[in-house]
């Protein structure tokens, strides 16, 4: 038999006096009341899940600390911040590379021509969403675009479009692409990927990860859906022991997504400080479990990171 739902809101202090009562020290109520009063306790809830020895009546670890929920909090809201940044070097590169491949393979046109692509049941969905952002874009280009060419029908030109479309869009056209057109091999030897076989899944994963930035939804801790096929021997600086090479069942954790995104930066930006940031924001935090995130054990000083 179902029941109603029938919990009901808790005030704040109702809050603070049932996580003291479960075991949570707060030596600060005041400050505490305030951060709750800007951060929901169920957004919170996913930093302290971890801290308690009884998760079913949620009774707290000894020695359970208020100021480390915070701290966990701050550590992965900045790390988004990070990510979001690199994420968005990596987008602008494969927004440039396709434009730049495909319209002179093809035509400026190639993103709607149905011959190069697989499923396309899935490009009529990209196209649809594009559309949407055209008619919804601010963007002067693409009113005078509309203005100057009413009978043109067909989207505006790839430089024009696709600087309105998403990482999502851009990563899943790429892998839609079919084998057989060149860019598709191009592009990923631009980026160290060899060919079109591992590149999608890449992008596809960090695709995910810049959803999850963009919604402020919590990275620490996380099982990330998705796999990635990794390179046995990529063509730049990877990976060299191999038990800091993750195997299968740890694709779940941000370590290997991290990695490649640095992979994947070290071709756009050699000498980028994306391994600094991460290591002083390691530094901020030093109570953050690494491991929850899968890092490996010197994990800088793989040649890759050290790009």
């Amino acid at each position: 038999m179902h029941t109603m739902f029938s919990k009901k809101p808790l005030t704040i202090k109702q809050q603070i006096k049932q996580l003291q009562d479960r075991g949570l020290t707060i030596s600060n109520t005041k400050l505490a009341e305030k951060y709750l009063s800007n951060i929901s306790y169920y957004r919170l809830g996913e930093y302290w899940y971890v801290m308690q020895s009884d998760k079913l009546n949620h009774v707290f670890k000894p020695n359970s600390n208020f100021d480390d929920v915070i701290a966990l909090y701050n550590f992965d809201a900045e790390l988004r911040l990070l990510l979001f940044e690199v994420i968005e070097k990596i987008e602008i590169s494969l927004r440039t590379k396709l434009i730049y491949h495909l319209s002179h393979e093809v035509d400026p046109w190639w993103f709607q021509n149905f011959d190069l692509f697989t499923d396309s049941m899935a490009l009529v969905k990209t196209l649809s969403n594009l559309q949407e952002e055209l008619t919804r874009s601010k963007d002067v280009t693409i009113k005078n675009h509309f203005k100057n060419h009413k009978d043109d029908k067909r989207f505006p030109p790839a430089w024009k479009s696709l600087e309105q479309t998403s990482f999502g869009a851009l990563s899943k056209l790429y892998g839609n692409l079919k084998p057989s057109v060149q860019s598709k091999d191009s592009i990923a030897v631009e980026f160290g990927a060899v060919n079109h076989t591992y590149l999608p899944s890449w992008l596809q994963s960090i695709a995910q990860i810049r959803n999850f930035c963009a919604h402020h939804s919590r990275l620490w801790n996380r099982n990330l859906p998705g796999t990635v096929k990794l390179l046995s021997k990529p063509p730049n600086p990877w990976i060299i022991k191999p038990e800091n090479v993750p195997k299968q069942h740890e694709f779940q954790k941000l370590y290997i997504h991290m990695t490649l995104m640095k992979y994947l930066l070290n071709t756009i930006q050699p000498n980028n400080d994306f391994k600094r940031q991460l290591n002083q924001l390691f530094n901020k935090y030093p109570k953050v479990d690494q491991n929850a995130l899968g890092m490996k054990l010197n994990w800088m000083e793989e040649p890759v990171w050290k790009i």
